[in-house]
């Protein structure tokens, strides 16, 4: 069975709202669940795509500033 998981999360959350959102983020964060990675990724995904490039130059910073 092939699963596209970038359509099935899309698909997940196309009619959700704000708090929906950021429940689903700050839940996976707090659980700390491998298995909730490639939904975070996804949403990484639509956030870097939809970024300037000074945003994407803000966004890597702060990754990179707290990766130490």
């Amino acid at each position: 069975m092939n699963i596209d998981i970038r359509k099935s999360i899309i698909s997940n959350f196309k009619d959700s709202n704000t708090e929906d959102i950021v429940t689903s983020i700050e839940e996976a964060l707090k659980d700390k669940e491998e298995v909730t990675l490639p939904g975070l990724g996804v949403f990484f995904e639509i956030l870097w795509e939809n970024s300037t490039s000074e945003e994407q130059t803000n966004i890597i910073e702060k990754i990179k500033k707290n990766l130490s």
